[in-house]
């Protein structure tokens, strides 16, 4: 097994985790304006940043956004991806000692990395670091299981993946979210999400995830063998349709 240490398991899957990874639809930004009051003069901490997938929606709307991001390789990616962008600046911290001032930042944020986070200490830290008023926003693609390949992908990764189930978002529920963030007020929102993928990309966004076996694992030419069927199997014109919904928990006061 892989270490269960968050800050270190994504090292070797940066590649994979760029190309292949699903980003978020625009949808989900209109609505953060226009229900939530969003405003370009807002800075933002994208907590657990990685790559910087998530970080790029807001500085293209013109934020100020600060990265924060333990892992070097994923920090160093994003810094590369990022670096046409002057207001975006990458911070070594985590989720609990972000390093940043208090009251700094109008938004904080986190994507798919929040259920890696201290949940007892993660919620002082938001606090801190946030202006009076601020608000929260935890935003994830959850894989949907609403067709016979999302069906079988999911028996797929509970057979080849020993460790999905222990680190699966999806272990994270609403009511959960809520009490880690109260005493703040939390709604929902949701939104259709989708990726298209060959062959390749299907085998690229499975390596991309922390709990598959890597290539020096045992299982891990059967997993591939495995793989490759299950395309075969469901693929129409050589694409299989990766189908998520987009969750968008906000927290304000």
């Amino acid at each position: 097994m892989t270490s269960l240490n968050p800050t270190e398991r994504f090292s070797d899957r940066v590649a994979d985790y760029i190309k292949y990874r699903p980003d978020y639809p625009e949808a989900l930004f209109a609505q953060l304006k226009e229900q939530f009051s969003l405003s370009a003069s807002h800075v933002v901490a994208d907590i657990g940043s990685g790559t910087g997938l998530l970080t790029k929606h807001f500085l293209d709307n013109g934020h100020r956004v600060y990265g924060v991001e333990p892992n070097t390789n994923m920090r160093l990616a994003a810094e590369s991806i990022l670096n046409a962008y002057p207001r975006f600046t990458s911070i070594n911290g985590q989720a609990e000692a972000t390093t940043l001032p208090d009251a700094s930042v109008d938004w904080v944020v986190a994507g798919q990395a929040f259920h890696w986070f201290d949940l007892e200490k993660t919620p002082g830290e938001f606090e801190r670091i946030l202006k009076p008023g601020g608000h929260v926003a935890v935003i994830w693609n959850v894989r949907l299981e609403s067709d016979p390949f999302q069906q079988a992908y999911e028996e797929f990764l509970l057979t080849h993946c020993i460790e999905y189930k222990q680190v699966n978002h999806r272990r994270l529920t609403s009511a959960t979210l809520a009490d880690i963030l109260a005493p703040r007020s939390m709604e929902m929102a949701a939104f259709e999400n989708s990726q298209i993928f060959d062959y390749e990309g299907l085998k690229g966004r499975l390596l991309s995830c922390s709990y598959a076996p890597k290539a020096d694992a045992s299982n891990y030419d059967m997993m591939l063998t495995e793989l490759r069927t299950l395309f075969n199997r469901y693929s129409q014109q050589r694409e299989i349709v990766f189908r998520y919904r987009t969750k968008l928990y906000y927290f304000g006061m």
